[in-house]
This record gives C-alpha cells, sequence and structure tokens, in this order.
C-alpha cells in the first residue's frame, strides 16, 4: 500500500444533531484541515463544503433498509485512509461516544499506532427535543433523563427500559422510531397510558417535524410518521408543554365526541 508523506492521525469530530451550522468551532476548523473525510449517514452533507476541495469525501453511513458499511469496514477504511492520505476526519452524527460506537473507532485505529483525537458534538438526545421547545428537565416536574437506544446487537430491547421506565425522568430514545409501539407496549406496563409521548424526525433541519400524543396512541402515530426516517422519541411530563400535545389532545376528545 502506498503511503503519503504526511503523518497519519485520526479526528473524530461529532457533527451535531442535523443542522450544519450546529458544528462546534474546533469541529469546523478540523474538518478544513482534512486530508481525508468519512462521513455517516446523518451529517449535514453541506459541512462537507468546508473540507478543502481535494479532499476526497467518502461515505460510511449505516441506514436501516439501504446499503450500509459494518463496522468492521468502517474501521478498515479509516486506517487505510490515514495511511494513504494522513490525517482522517472521522464525521459523526452528534457525538462520538452517544451511541456512536466512537469507543470501538479510537480502539481499533489506535491498535494500529495511530494517534486519534476526539471533538466532542452536540447530541442530538438533547438538542433535537429542545428544538421542538420540549425541556428534558423541568423544576417540579422531572429532576433528570435517561438516554436509551432501541436498537441492540441482539435486536431486542435494552434491559435499561425497564429501570428507565419504572422512574419518573424523563425518557429519550434513539433509533426507536421503528419500535414505536413495542417501546410504548413496555413503558405502559410501569407509566400510566396518558403519559405524553413525542416523536421529532429530522431534527433542527427545515423539514423538521414532530408529533405528539399519549402512550396509549402509539398505534395511531405510526400513521404520521416517516418509518424511512429516523428520530427520537421522547416519553414523559415534560413533552405536555409542547403546544401540539394540548391541540392534539383537543382534537382527539373532538373527534370522540363526534
Amino acid at each position: 500500500m502506498k503511503q503519503y508523506s504526511k503523518e497519519a492521525k485520526v479526528t473524530l469530530v461529532g457533527a451535531g444533531p442535523g443542522s450544519a451550522d450546529l458544528i462546534s468551532v474546533r469541529g469546523l476548523k478540523v474538518l478544513q484541515q482534512a486530508d481525508v473525510v468519512l462521513y455517516d449517514a446523518l451529517t449535514d452533507t453541506a459541512l462537507l463544503d468546508e473540507a478543502p476541495e481535494q479532499t476526497p469525501k467518502i461515505y460510511v453511513g449505516k441506514r436501516c433498509g439501504k446499503h450500509s458499511f459494518s463496522q468492521d469496514k468502517i474501521n478498515t477504511l479509516i486506517v487505510e485512509n490515514a495511511f494513504i492520505y494522513g490525517h482522517v476526519v472521522r464525521l459523526k452524527g452528534g457525538d462520538p461516544f452517544v451511541f456512536g460506537r466512537g469507543s470501538e473507532e479510537v480502539e481499533y485505529i489506535e491498535s494500529f499506532g495511530i494517534p486519534v483525537e476526539v471533538v466532542p458534538g452536540i447530541s442530538s438526545a438533547i438538542a433535537v427535543p429542545a428544538s421542538q421547545g420540549i425541556s428534558i428537565t423541568k423544576r417540579g416536574v422531572s429532576s433528570s433523563f435517561w438516554v436509551v437506544t432501541a436498537t441492540t446487537k441482539e435486536g431486542g430491547l435494552s434491559k435499561d427500559f425497564q429501570f428507565a421506565a419504572q422512574s419518573s425522568a424523563t425518557l429519550v430514545v434513539l433509533m426507536g422510531v421503528r419500535k414505536l409501539v413495542e417501546i410504548a407496549r413496555e413503558i405502559g406496563k410501569y407509566r400510566k397510558s396518558y403519559t405524553p409521548l413525542a416523536i421529532i424526525q429530522n431534527g433542527t433541519l427545515s423539514n423538521e417535524n414532530c408529533v405528539t400524543g399519549t402512550l396509549k396512541d402509539a398505534v395511531r402515530m405510526l400513521d404520521e410518521i416517516d418509518l424511512s426516517c429516523p428520530g427520537i422519541i421522547v416519553i414523559g411530563d415534560v413533552v405536555a408543554d409542547h403546544p401540539l400535545f394540548f391541540e392534539d389532545a383537543i382534537q382527539r376528545v373532538v373527534g370522540m365526541e363526534l
């Protein structure tokens, strides 16, 4: 394999929750110095314009139902491109260490003696609810929050769901849109059926969409979202502050009366 004279190194950069202008200043500066960029499906492609024009940009996204790269393949590509080009910027959606497998990539890269730096990113788990005016903590309502993923190696729900559901904390679920009914049913074992629920897709982007309801509305809410698009599920009383929650509640009551 041909190796350039540049020193091999890798920087994992958190691209933020969606919109290109939510990347950190440090992350932007690193991107502008990249010799090659490997980017994810959930990163705004407008960020690629910030890298030097001659810099190769390689897509290594993982999306359900579409062609995707395995984590092993991504790890290999990072190392190969570091030895070929020099400075690899691994651009990852949200924060690299929040369900982003960032630690796995760091361990693999360092096993080849390649130095790695990490630039944290704004996690979608916090930023996307905030973009809809949903505060995941609120005095007198919710003093803590859980962030869990609905996608595990085994294909089932994480055991942490039970612990989270039994608490009064806000529950933020990533990568769970396709399992919405299963999630609502599991949480419903411990929380009341009228517990507020929100699904936010394309968070922080111009086409952001938010659907609200309660745990018992999960089946109905499936018809109002795009199952091919990832999203964030927020469960807890803080969702009741969202203006749409009351509008939807009124429409449901009117519909029942008719």
